[in-house]
């Protein structure tokens, strides 16, 4: 009897895998990358991009901006293909200068295959940094795109009056003479494949002047973030969004933790919650930048509930990575084992790592 109850159960392990086997999903990776300081070589008179120039204190020439968009394109190629040979069909990325070098990069050799399309807006960031969304035309159809400014004042509280309840309706809020200018968040809505799904693309407030000094900044733009969110699932309580970013603050800070409300675990994430999958990789010592030898996780992607059901017969989170190849990494001098970055001798690739997220769903 005994022997007969083992086969029974090895029986139906070995069905049950071979079924598990024998489902095929589809698979699109959905990525994030810090471009760090992707400029092109002509001096903009509306911004502070003067170092940015080959007569600036970069040296930023031709040569430097065409290596520059040779190795973003190399790690482009790469995101995500150890489990999904095709290249993120969704690319969300941060400090760009303008549309024209997006345009640059799409048609570098390594990519230009893929016929990404952009969206982007010019944002009031003083440096003109933006932010952008690549995306395959081949999986992803856009409907709507807006950029939802994060109004923000010196000398004054920030979580408690920080932006119009009508998210469109932003004018007359900006108080120019003090308002602290950043980048806006980029909303996107479009159908991957046949569903439709919410991206938002995010370069959070930076540290200038310190952590605990520009803290409330970057808990202003989780809160924004948190009414974004919101106002689809107004709309759809079952809205599948996703956010993303640079955010400046870890998994842990309250931007993320109290003004987005992200939980690190799926069970505890409720009804129109978030899920941020970054959390624990923060907890085991991983990181996607670091500062005086202390890695944190700044590039994070999250989402919603609706993102988490355990059926997957829509598009679902499979799991998360950082790509930190290494070649993506110093390895000599100060800077020993950080991401390798631009420097006045070389075009790197970025102080950050870029970081990925794997949807999937049955094939029907």
């Amino acid at each position: 009897m005994r022997r007969f109850i083992k086969f029974y159960v090895l029986s139906l392990f070995s069905i049950s895998s071979l079924f598990a086997q024998s489902k095929k999903y589809v698979v699109h990776t959905v990525a994030f990358y810090n471009f760090e300081n992707l400029f092109d070589t002509i001096d903009d008179p509306n911004t502070s991009d003067d170092e940015w120039t080959p007569a600036g204190a970069q040296h930023w020439t031709k040569e430097k901006y065409e290596q520059k968009l040779k190795n973003l394109s190399r790690v482009l190629s790469e995101i995500g293909t150890a489990e999904n040979s095709n290249a993120p069909t969704l690319i969300g990325c941060s400090e760009i200068e303008n549309r024209g070098v997006l345009e640059d990069l799409i048609k570098q050799e390594k990519i230009v295959g893929y016929d990404y399309g952009i969206i982007h807006f010019d944002s009031p960031d003083q440096r003109g940094i933006d932010v952008a969304l690549l995306y395959q035309k081949k999986y992803f159809r856009p409907t709507s795109f807006s950029n939802i400014p994060l109004l923000i004042y010196k000398n004054k509280p920030v979580l408690e009056e920080n932006n119009n309840e009508d998210l469109g309706d932003v004018e007359a809020k900006i108080d120019v003479k003090n308002r602290v200018f950043t980048r806006d968040q980029l909303l996107v809505t479009g159908f991957l494949d046949n569903e439709e799904v919410h991206i938002i693309v995010n370069h959070w407030p930076s540290r200038s002047g310190g952590e605990k000094a520009s803290s409330s900044y970057r808990e202003a733009a989780g809160k924004l973030n948190r009414k974004i969110i919101d106002s689809l699932q107004q709309i759809n309580p079952m809205a599948k969004a996703i956010t993303m970013g640079d955010l400046n603050d870890g998994p842990f800070n309250k931007s993320i933790k109290m003004a987005l409300g992200a939980k690190s675990k799926k069970v505890e994430v409720p009804e129109f919650g978030v899920y941020n999958p970054f959390e624990e990789m923060a907890e085991k010592g991983l990181g996607t930048l670091a500062f005086r030898d202390s890695w944190d996780i700044f590039d994070q992607i999250m989402m919603t509930k609706s993102f988490i059901e355990p059926d997957f017969s829509s598009f679902k989170f499979w799991k998360a990575g950082i790509f930190n190849k290494p070649y993506l990494i110093q390895t000599s001098g100060k800077y020993k084992g950080y991401p390798l970055r631009n420097s006045l001798t070389e075009a790197g690739f970025s102080d950050h790592f870029p970081v990925y997220v794997y949807l999937i769903r049955e094939k029907l």
